[in-house]
C-alpha cells in the first residue's frame, strides 16, 4: 500500500513537471503499456482485465485525435492512423482478437517512435540555436 502511494506520488510529480512534448511521450508509453496488458490478459482469458486496459488505450487515442492541430497537413495523416488504431482496438475488444490489438500496437509504436524522433530533432535544433 505504501509503495503504491509512493509510485502514484512519483507519477503525479512526473506529470506536473513535464513539458507538453514529454506529456505526449508519457501518453504514448502508457497507451503501449495498457495495450500490452490488454493483449496478455486476453491471451490468459481474463477478458474483463483486457477490456479495461483496452478502454484506457482507446481514451488515450481519442485524446490524441482531439489535440491534433489540423492546420498542418501531416495532422490529417496522423488522424487517419489514430482512427485505424482505434478501429483495431474496438474490433479487437469486441472479437477478442489479439491480432487486431497487435495491429493497433504496431501503429502506436510507430507513431511513438516518430514522436521521439521529432523531440530529438527539436532538441538538437534548440541546442544549435535554430
Amino acid at each position: 500500500m505504501v509503495n503504491q502511494k509512493m509510485a502514484n506520488a512519483y507519477k503525479n510529480q512526473q506529470v506536473m513537471t513535464s513539458s507538453p512534448e514529454q506529456l505526449t511521450l508519457l501518453l504514448y508509453n502508457g497507451a503501449l503499456r495498457f495495450l500490452t496488458e490488454s493483449m496478455l490478459a486476453m491471451e490468459q482469458g481474463d477478458l474483463q482485465k483486457s477490456h479495461n486496459a483496452n478502454i484506457r488505450v482507446q481514451n488515450i487515442v481519442r485524446e490524441f485525435v482531439l489535440t491534433l492541430d489540423m492546420s498542418y497537413e501531416l495532422s490529417i495523416t496522423w488522424a487517419q492512423l489514430y482512427e485505424y488504431a482505434e478501429h483495431c482496438l474496438i474490433q479487437g475488444n469486441i472479437k477478442n482478437d489479439v491480432a487486431l490489438l497487435k495491429q493497433a500496437k504496431d501503429v502506436l509504436q510507430e507513431l511513438r517512435d516518430a514522436w521521439v524522433g521529432a523531440m530529438q530533432q527539436t532538441h538538437v535544433a534548440r541546442a544549435v540555436g535554430k
